[in-house]
């Protein structure tokens, strides 16, 4: 026959794992909050104006070069 105080201990440690496991649990299962920008559209808009900007470009400086023969 077990010892009183192996029940005792047992029935704690048990005790423990039922009110921390739901806790732990709890917090995993949140969801996490959808990002407002995750900065591809930033880089996308940087990437459309460096490519107006040489196209611009290119038209300025052709009919300057083809002037010049």
């Amino acid at each position: 026959m077990p010892s009183r105080n192996y029940v005792t201990v047992l029935a704690l440690i048990a005790f423990v794992f039922v009110v921390i496991s739901p806790l732990a649990t709890a917090q995993s299962l949140a969801p996490a909050p959808s990002p407002t920008s995750d900065g591809t559209s930033i880089d996308q808009g940087i990437a459309y104006l460096l490519m107006v900007l040489a196209l611009v470009l290119t038209y300025l400086i052709h009919p300057l070069d083809a002037s010049f023969f």
